[in-house]
């Protein structure tokens, strides 16, 4: 008999218009929290972008109120223990492995290897970011070119709470140095689009109504460059970063974030500190009624009980 159930949203979206792509993160109902299907979805976009001649730049997008509210560790969708087709690396399928062979091997993929792959697009990408960026949804964001932010727009990386030091692409002190980066990650609070603006981490800050004309105007005007020029020039930036110790880095902390959750599973519960999407909400709520999370960042947000404490719809980014 014919299956009339109605196919499922795809969790990413790609369309292009003239030389430029726009590929969507589509989970709003979980503030586009990312499961593997999201990542591994994603990526096959990018690749489509750069397989195709007629596209010469990229916008990165998050459909509904939020960008993203991190990696997805509550929502009915939540896939860890599934396998998927590796891209981004040689490391062992995850599944049927324990403690760390399990979690290095699918973090090394998912995370830190999937957000070097998609830096090394040879083809520009801005990013539109509304509402949270949070933790996982900071990855995204840094590992595009340009950051266009809506005026509601608010950064945090909140897994300190975890007793974890930060998420798994960890850029923080070559986006934002590395005093901010110690203040953003000890506190957990949010950083308004405004403030992200004015330490360079965010480009343009425009209004939400404007958000996605003003990304798509700034990627069709980069368009207009030659394709080459436009590669040779965005690998040489990479490489002047990189010759300032990201790379290096990037190695050195993600083993410290690991070291983290080995600590936490064999003191406590689990890898993550016994810390959930609706603990990690309850922290940050706590953190707001003090008057620190979000008003030291000037972003008038605290306590709203939305995503950017990095775990509504599931997401908080470790």
């Amino acid at each position: 008999m014919p299956d009339d159930r109605p196919a499922a949203p795809e969790v990413v979206t790609y369309e292009r218009v003239g030389a430029v792509a726009r590929v969507t993160l589509n989970r709003p109902e979980y503030r586009n929290a990312q499961n593997s299907a999201m990542t591994y979805a994603l990526d096959a976009a990018f690749r489509r972008a750069a397989d195709d001649d007629e596209v010469r730049a990229l916008v990165l997008a998050g459909a509904g109120e939020h960008f993203s509210a991190g990696h997805d560790i509550g929502s009915p969708g939540r896939d860890a223990h599934l396998s998927f087709p590796r891209t981004a690396g040689l490391w062992w399928d995850h599944v049927g492995k324990q403690g760390a062979e399990s979690r290095y091997a699918r973090e090394s993929e998912v995370y830190l290897g999937m957000c070097r792959r998609w830096r090394e697009l040879p083809k520009p990408v801005v990013c539109a970011v509304q509402g949270a960026c949070v933790a996982g949804g900071l990855m995204l964001a840094w590992v595009c070119d340009l950051i266009v932010a809506s005026e509601d727009a608010f950064f945090a990386d909140p897994v300190v709470r975890m007793g974890i030091p930060g998420v798994e692409y960890f850029a923080h002190p070559w986006v934002m140095g590395p005093r901010l980066a110690k203040e953003f990650l000890y506190t957990g609070e949010r950083m308004s689009a405004r403030r992200a603006y004015e330490i360079g981490m965010v480009n343009r800050v425009v209004a939400r109504a404007r958000l996605d004309e003003e990304a798509g105007a700034l990627a069709a005007r980069i368009a207009g460059m030659p394709r080459l020029g436009l590669a040779l020039t965005k690998r040489a930036v990479n490489q002047a970063e990189d010759l300032m110790g990201l790379h290096s880095g990037l190695d050195s902390a993600f083993g410290l974030h690991h070291l983290a959750h080995a600590h936490n599973a064999e003191t406590g519960t689990d890898s993550l500190g016994g810390m959930d999407a609706r603990s990690m909400r309850e922290a940050a709520r706590r953190a707001a009624g003090t008057g620190t999370a979000g008003t030291a960042a000037g972003d008038g947000t605290a306590g709203d009980g939305t995503a950017g404490d990095g775990t509504a719809g599931g997401g908080d980014g470790a």
